[in-house]
């Protein structure tokens, strides 16, 4: 397959992930990128040996370019992504797919229009360990799911810009569930399904500014199964951790001991040998077949919309105080 050629906008450390793992893959070629930041664009330009357009609209009006890679702002996700879709170019957005349901709703319809696809990037649910747990449970080896419980935390102290839109309410409503717990509610959903209600707390407890740095909330999924995601950027270090009970089996995960399962009628846990993976690589490649007609992206439009609809009803428990239903979020 001929290599599928991107331009890249929104110049920032996420687009130095995912350009690097274009350069790992060969079967993406960075053609050309833009930034509003001129120096930033050139630099971009040449780490990773493309053409530094003067603006987005060159960078569109390009033929040779098929697909753009997105990680602007939340806030621009729709403006940016419409524009690609008019000008008939393939999109891979960073998540969360925008700040608002209108937005999310409004570019999907916009890609679906011009036929061209969207894909968006969630690699945590690509990790070998929940592959290996959803073959399990497809399989029928975990009998009926009960409970989850899941924490994805960092330590954030001194390494914020407040200036960032990443660390604002306006850019990041919510701010540590939509920005990093969103990873971990769209794997609850992944290996337990679909989310019908959220109950959540958010506060704000060692890091400055006015965005909360520790959320957690509790998610009702539709077959009854609870499950629980705390997120935080006030811990002391980084760390990761999802425990999937049923029936039949459980398993556990955490970053430092990988992942066991543990049988009904055991009294010992036992480690499955899950060989790491490149998820980056893995979604980009798939969103390149996408591109060619080739495969579905796993995370398309409407099941980006709702994910995101899972956090927003999350921040409006915290604000209101109540259980709220995912279907209210999505009306």
């Amino acid at each position: 397959m001929k290599a599928l050629q991107v331009g890249c906008i929104g110049m920032g450390w996420w687009s130095d992930v995912l350009a690097d793992a274009i350069k790992r893959s060969g079967k993406l070629t960075i053609a050309a990128c833009y930034s509003r930041s001129e120096d930033k664009r050139r630099k971009f330009a040449a780490k990773y040996g493309c053409r530094a357009a003067a603006s987005y609209e060159e960078m569109l009006s390009d033929r040779s370019i098929e697909a753009i890679i997105n990680t602007t702002p939340n806030g621009v996700h729709l403006e940016t992504t419409v524009a690609a879709a008019r000008a008939r170019k393939h999109v891979f957005l960073d998540k969360p797919i925008a700040n608002t349901i209108s937005d999310a709703r409004a570019l999907t319809e916009a890609c679906r229009r011009a036929k061209v696809v969207l894909a968006l990037g969630y690699q945590r649910r690509r990790e070998s360990h929940f592959r290996w747990v959803k073959r399990e449970i497809d399989a029928g080896r975990f009998g009926k799911l009960v409970n989850a419980e899941a924490n994805i935390s960092r330590d954030r102290l001194g390494k914020i810009d407040l200036a960032s839109w990443r660390y604002s309410a306006e850019g990041m409503p919510g701010g540590v569930m939509l920005q990093i717990g969103i990873h971990y509610t769209d794997v609850l959903e992944y290996l337990l399904g679909p989310v019908k209600a959220v109950s959540g707390r958010l506060v704000r407890l060692v890091l400055p500014g006015e965005n909360p740095d520790v959320a957690s909330l509790v998610l009702e999924h539709e077959n009854g199964a609870l499950s629980t995601l705390n997120a935080s950027y006030a811990s002391a270090s980084e760390y990761y951790l999802m425990n999937i009970y049923g029936k039949e089996s459980t398993a556990f995960y955490d970053m430092h001991g990988g992942l066991r399962v543990l049988r009904r009628g055991g009294t010992t846990a036992e480690a499955v040998a899950c060989p790491g993976n490149d998820t980056i690589v893995e979604e980009l490649e798939e969103f390149a077949r996408a591109a060619r007609g080739e495969a579905e992206p796993e995370m398309d439009g409407e099941k980006s919309t709702a994910s995101l609809a899972v956090i927003l009803a999350g921040i409006r428990s915290a604000r209101e105080g109540r259980r709220v239903e995912v279907k209210e979020i999505l009306k």
